[in-house]
């Protein structure tokens, strides 16, 4: 079924709360649990995944019947932010809290967290919610290595405007409404201004 809006069909968009140990492919030569196997059939198309998360990752993943619009969502120049709850062994000196949020060199550019909140922690963990404009493969994580520290758990809480509900278990997905895919859409144009203005200034 697709959606519609003042006439105009809307591609259908999912969300879904991925869990640890599963791969975002459709084929994978290990024979590992990918996440298209826990989705619903789509007639006449097929589920497009907008970003990534790693093997190791979990929390927020969104899928759209549109390319168009799955390309539009990860593009850098809409800068949307994606936000992760990540938890690192042990407590951080200073320093390394400094450069995480000032930037990292890493090797393919300089990466930093638009925020970066410490949000606490018991015994060994420690807990920080972050959130990036950018999607880059693992940077999340490879931010934490290059200054020391072991990420224990990355979750993707938020992509733009959509957040992961707290009742959404994982393994599980829900359909966006009509209503949450027109925000997501002109999320869209308020990032593209954005980048625009902060291009001018």
């Amino acid at each position: 079924m697709q959606l519609k809006a003042g006439g105009t069909r809307l591609p259908r968009v999912l969300l879904y709360h991925k869990p640890e140990g599963e791969i975002v492919s459709r084929d994978d030569p290990e024979g590992r649990p990918t996440v298209f196997e826990k989705l619903p059939r789509i007639h006449n198309g097929r589920w497009i995944a907008i970003g990534r998360l790693d093997f190791n990752s979990c929390g927020l993943m969104l899928f759209s019947s549109s390319g168009e619009l799955a390309n539009h969502l990860m593009h850098p120049r809409y800068g949307l932010e994606r936000e992760y709850a990540v938890r690192v062994l042990g407590q951080p000196e200073a320093e390394a809290l400094t450069r995480l949020q000032q930037g990292i060199e890493l090797e393919d550019g300089i990466a930093r967290f638009n925020r970066f909140d410490d949000v606490g922690g018991e015994g060994a963990n420690h807990w920080y919610n972050v959130t990036l404009a950018e999607g880059r493969n693992r940077e999340v994580r490879r931010m934490f290595e290059a200054v020391g520290l072991t990420v224990s758990r990355l979750m993707r809480v938020r992509y733009g405007p959509v957040v992961l509900p707290s009742g959404l278990k994982r393994g599980q997905w829900r359909e966006l409404d009509a209503k949450e895919v027109q925000m997501l859409e002109h999320s869209l144009d308020a990032g593209g201004t954005k980048k625009r203005e902060k291009s001018a200034t």
